[in-house]
């Protein structure tokens, strides 16, 4: 084989392996079928008319086009220029450029940048051209006429083109930053520069200065060997200075490091600026300026002082504990993190295998019931020239969710009123319709089963989701039409109103929430305020008083059942909230959880009456009959409570029987956004728990709406009967509790006369004498402010305070305010306690 041959084969080798790179090949493609475009274009603009009828007999060999590439250079002008969007199509050949360049890795435009740019001219072109050639030839494209025929339409030749411009402007001014500052600011800038370098130009009085330009071209004049323009590398000049009159005539030897900067020369930091070379290149010594700023001083002779000692300092970042925190780390370092599950520490929380087990609770699918309901449905609508595009069925638990997309021009409330007749042609318990339904674009019609699935407690306490929460307060109330565990935290709802008429699962669904409350919280973090008017409701709670219940002080019973200590337990919650309040203002904290992350950390003293708060659910079983027997001295507290409750821990679950609208007032609503209602009776009644209808229409037996002020879910609420809830009970109850109940803070009522009697000296407490002279002295009559002072808890400090009223020092209880002292003076004081000790 010769050499030619030999080389030939080379070069077909590397050009395989060149076109073999994917890159090259396609971003060679690009970049051709980019200069294709462009040439057709121009081809097809100078002969479309000629052209345009062969558009269509690309087969056809005895017709002939005048275009550079033929047919095909015709039809890609036909489709881009004609049918689409005129000249804007050479933008588009322009994007396969830069796709080209991209793939092959050449950054020759800015991608994204460009393809911006392109787009907005793209869309603005074709009308503009449309609206110059008012709709004739192909500038425009068929995109630009009909934009541009429907503005005109519209807004009207002179809109249009106010449009036009405006657009066009906006672009301008968002491109190159426009805005009256900016351009103000450039003016400004300009302005300054142009007086700088007159003032740079202008002669002193003292020596003629010239600026750099001028020095340079005398420099090239007279010495052309002599380079006076910035570099990079060293300078070295040899040549003779001169100097003014009087000064000797030596030669010096400059060696000049530059230093690169925006300007001409510069010197390197610290050199003497004496022996900065002044080149006599005409009679007169001339200094080189560029800028006011860089003019060097020819002061005749000045010795040099050496280098200039320059010292950077970085100050450290000063990361010191104040005494608080420091306090607060010797405490952990010395007892650990407060551990206040310490007082039960061997508590056991309660096991799932306590709750009764159902057996297997898949859901069935019965294709038959599925099959005729769907031709009911579809039928029934037909019937009544509803046309449907497209159904589908979600099975539930209980209720099955037809989806159905109704055909185009089916107004919603067409399919809304026929509510009844789905109902009557299903034989169906209750039907009820969402339309639209929430985020899906199509209309929901809910149909309950035949043959229901049973939704357990213990599935559902079992489940992955409920027992690896991190809700402060988990509820699970049940299963979606979807078949998912639905759980809600009672701290975020922030309370609960709950309604439903007689037997339809309202105590089921209370006693669900408890019971998922009591298998996640610790005793020593929760706690149950109970009001069962019915007093059979919660009564089976009565044994966990001594871990989970809250109670008044000297009451036996914490399930309260009487009216009048239902009203004391709300005002004494209510003073229970001010109290944590008071505690959370001193501590610098906005909700409970910062405050006892705090108190945990030990940056809390218990010598100032800070202590580990307990979140607190009240649960109130019958709100009417509260309602009827005490009407607003049991609203008020409990408006109260949910207005402002929350941030301490104090959460509210209310439930009754019968949401009409003397029971739930709007002082109640508004500050209860988390709903559930049961089946109720009557539509009204739905509107008042959820603000719409659909309560009535539920088939019972947990069957139940949950609405938190977005969307209105559809459950089925777990199933926890009574002996279940027993064997909980009783399996907390068996370990070893607390003292008493958790005490709440005493409240006395202005009609009470119980707990101020007859004072006896001989019985009153040690700290008596000394929290009369502090009432006395501070002329305030404050139980909150004898805890303070004394360091007290609540109990006895309202104890002193009775005995303080019974012997006559302070005034009767006066609601918010504090209590009149009746004694003025400290004087008057030792007296009447040096008679009360004879």
């Amino acid at each position: 084989m010769d050499k030619k041959t030999q080389t030939k084969q080379q070069d077909l080798s590397e050009k395989g392996k060149i076109l073999s790179k994917p890159r090259i090949f396609f971003g060679l493609t690009f970049i051709l079928f980019s200069v294709v475009l462009i040439f057709s274009f121009i081809s097809y603009l100078m002969n479309w008319k000629a052209d345009q009828s062969q558009a269509g007999t690309m087969l056809d060999k005895s017709i002939q086009s005048s275009n550079i590439f033929g047919k095909v250079g015709d039809w890609l002008g036909n489709i881009f220029i004609f049918d689409s969007i005129g000249v804007a199509s050479f933008i588009i050949a322009f994007l396969f450029l830069v796709v080209g360049t991209l793939i092959l890795k050449k950054k020759i435009f800015k991608p994204w940048k460009t393809i911006g740019h392109s787009l907005f001219f793209i869309c603005w072109v074709p009308i503009f051209m449309g609206a110059i050639t008012k709709g004739q030839g192909v500038l425009g494209g068929v995109y630009g006429y009909q934009i541009m025929d429907s503005l005109n339409a519209i807004i009207g030749t002179v809109g249009l083109w106010l449009v036009l411009a405006s657009s066009i402007a906006l672009y301008f001014i968002l491109e190159f930053n426009l805005r009256p500052s900016s351009i103000k600011a450039k003016l400004n800038n300009i302005n300054e520069n142009t007086i700088g370098k007159v003032k740079s130009m202008m002669p002193s009085s003292d020596e003629n200065f010239k600026a750099d330009d001028e020095l340079e071209e005398e420099a090239e004049e007279d010495h052309p060997n002599i380079s006076v323009t910035d570099t990079t590398q060293p300078i070295k000049v040899q040549e003779t200075v001169n100097v003014p009159k009087g000064f000797p005539e030596v030669p010096v030897s400059t060696n000049l490091e530059t230093i690169t900067t925006p300007n001409h020369t510069s010197f390197e930091d610290g050199e003497d600026l004496s022996k900065s070379v002044n080149l006599n290149l005409n009679t007169k010594p001339t200094i080189p300026v560029s800028t006011p700023e860089q003019a060097f001083d020819m002061t005749p002779s000045t010795p040099s002082q050496g280098d200039i000692k320059f010292n950077v300092e970085i100050a450290p970042v000063i990361d010191v504990l104040d005494d608080t925190e420091k306090k607060s780390q010797e405490l952990i370092e010395k007892h650990g993190l407060y551990d206040h599950k310490l007082d039960l520490a061997k508590f056991q929380m309660p096991p799932v295998d306590l709750l009764k087990d159902y057996g297997n609770e898949e859901i069935s699918i019965n294709k038959e019931e599925l099959e005729e309901n769907k031709n009911k449905i579809v039928g029934l609508l037909k019937n009544f020239n509803v046309g449907i595009a497209e159904i589908k069925a979600t099975i539930g638990p209980t209720v099955t969710l037809y989806e159905i997309v109704p055909e185009a021009g089916i107004r919603v409330s067409a399919i809304k009123k026929l509510q009844d007749d789905i109902a009557l042609n299903l034989s169906a318990l209750g039907i009820r319709i969402i339309a639209p339904m929430p985020g899906k674009g199509t209309i929901g019609i809910e149909v309950p089963r035949k043959n229901p699935t049973m939704v357990s407690m213990r599935s559902v306490i079992a489940s992955h989701k409920f027992q690896n929460t991190d809700m402060d307060l988990p509820v699970v109330f049940g299963k979606t039409i979807s078949n998912e565990i639905f759980m809600a935290d009672l701290s975020k709802m922030p309370h609960l109103l709950m309604a439903g008429a007689t037997g339809q699962g309202k105590s089921v669904g209370i006693n669900a929430i408890l019971t998922s409350l009591l298998y996640k919280k610790h005793p020593s973090e929760l706690k149950f305020v109970m009001v069962d008017p019915k007093k059979v409701e919660l009564s089976l709670y009565s044994k966990i008083e001594r871990h989970y219940l809250a109670k008044l002080p000297d009451t036996d019973d914490a399930i309260i059942t009487d009216t009048n200590k239902v009203i004391n337990t709300l005002n004494s919650l209510c003073i229970e909230m001010d109290n944590r309040y008071d505690l959370l203002k001193n501590a610098f904290c906005k909700n409970l959880k910062e405050y006892n992350k705090k108190f945990v950390e030990r940056k809390l003293n218990p010598e100032n009456g800070h202590r580990y708060l307990p979140y607190i659910v009240l649960v109130v079983d019958e709100f009417a009959d509260l309602i009827m027997t005490a009407g607003k001295e049991v609203e008020l507290p409990i408006a109260r409570l949910a207005q402002l409750a929350r941030a301490v821990g104090i959460h509210l679950i209310v439930a009754t029987q019968r949401p009409s609208v003397n029971v739930i007032t709007g002082m109640i609503k508004a500050n209860f956004p988390a709903r559930a209602a049961f089946r109720v009776i009557s539509s009204v009644d739905s509107r008042t728990i959820l603000d719409s209808t659909g309560a009535d229409q539920l088939i019972g037996k947990g069957d139940m709406l949950y609405f938190n002020g977005n969307e209105i879910l559809r459950l089925q609420c777990a199933f926890v009967d009574t002996p279940e809830v027993e064997r909980v009970a009783e399996f907390i109850g068996e370990q070893k509790g607390y003292a008493s109940a958790f005490l709440l803070p005493e409240y006395v009522s202005e009609d009470s006369t119980s707990t101020v009697g007859s004072f006896d000296p001989n019985e009153k407490d040690a700290l008596f004498e000394e929290a009369a002279r502090i009432i006395v002295s501070t002329q305030q009559g404050s139980t909150s402010m004898l805890q303070r002072q004394l360091k007290l808890g609540y109990n006895r400090a309202g104890r002193i305070m009775d005995q303080l009223e019974a012997s006559g020092i302070v005034g009767g209880f006066n609601g918010a305010k504090a209590r009149e002292v009746i004694i003025s003076d400290l004087h008057s004081l030792e007296q009447f306690l040096e008679d009360l000790r004879k």
